[in-house]
């Protein structure tokens, strides 16, 4: 690739998550979806909240937790995400910054508050999520500087953004001003439930616009409304130019083409929780991308940063990925 300021620019929604162990009967009596990620007013997320027990109070946010792992591997990031000029907006701003990746979209100064996600854990380490989108939902074209995108190898972006039309609007003028200055454009697909929403639109952008995918096995099933991963793998390579396909303690499958590879997970003493699993492993896959390594090793890479976050709390690295390559 041709020389670039930036190895990745990440357009998320900027949230803090508040992380809080839970049971089944705790999930069924609020009428959640283990496993799910559900939009939620904030009415409702003052009731879970007061509901919820002893929490970790966290910056987040897919895409921001991404950007948090391609730094820590010694990656140059960017990210772009709106936020309230209020207390939480600050630490989301301070803690993206502090890991060293950019981060200048002007904070809002009325409207919503700043997006928090309420994150429940189970015992068996599974994550529900519960978000409040607030001032996310503010993010549109004005905040997508042009010039910072075509100084960035790769944009990268959260199919979350898609519930947002102004934000989905942000987005493609991204995408359009990658292509234009010769760069690659990446999409996550976030959550089985957001590929339920948007699968039209999700598979004409992988004809038509993404270079690089990332979704794990239910997604990419959801997508093609097929019953195996199989199935589900050939259909994709047929529309995708490059897939990364996280599949848990099964590992990964990178397609490309008439390519195929199948890489193992990273080896972890004990899942804890898998909040951010996704996030981490599409971290150390575009670190190793940016940086010309092969397929099988970029999804290596992605592999040790999904097992570094699982064994621990929380959704950003406890350790510096760059010791674990």
């Amino acid at each position: 690739m041709t020389s670039a300021a930036f190895d990745v620019l990440g357009i998320g929604n900027a949230i803090v998550d508040v992380i809080s162990r839970a049971d089944e009967a705790f999930l069924g009596r609020h009428g959640l979806v283990k496993g799910s990620m559900m939009l939620i007013d904030e009415a409702r997320a003052e009731t879970l909240y007061a509901a919820m027990g002893p929490g970790i109070e966290m910056s987040g946010g897919s895409c921001g937790n991404t950007m948090a792992g391609v730094a820590s591997f010694g990656g140059k990031g960017a990210y772009i995400g709106k936020v309230r000029d209020d207390q939480l907006g600050g630490v989301f701003g301070h803690d993206l910054k502090a890991t060293g990746v950019s981060f200048d979209t002007p904070r809002a100064n009325s409207g919503p508050a700043t997006a928090r996600c309420l994150i429940l854990v189970t015992p068996d380490a599974q994550r529900t999520m519960n978000t409040y989108l607030g001032a996310c939902t503010g993010l549109g074209s004005a905040d997508i500087d042009t010039t910072v995108v075509g100084a960035a190898q790769v944009t990268y972006v959260e199919g979350y953004l898609w519930d947002a039309p102004e934000a989905k609007k942000a987005v493609l003028k991204a995408f359009d001003a990658a292509h234009a200055a010769g760069r690659l454009v990446s999409i996550t697909l976030s959550d089985s439930f957001c590929v339920d929403r948007y699968r039209d639109e999700f598979r004409d952008l992988l004809r038509n616009k993404v270079d690089i995918l990332f979704g794990n096995e239910s997604e990419i099933k959801s997508l093609y409304q097929v019953g195996t991963f199989e199935e589900a793998m050939e259909a994709t390579r047929q529309e995708a130019k490059i897939a990364a396909l996280t599949r848990s303690e099964k590992g990964s499958i990178v397609v490309k083409g008439g390519e195929t590879y199948a890489v193992p997970a990273g080896a972890v003493a004990k899942v804890v929780d898998t909040t951010g699993a996704g996030d981490l492993y599409a971290a150390g896959f575009l670190f190793g991308y940016t940086h010309g390594k092969p397929l099988a090793e970029c999804a290596r890479l992605g592999g040790l940063a999904a097992a570094e976050i699982i064994s621990h709390v929380g959704a950003r690295p406890e350790q510096a990925l760059r010791g674990l390559i």
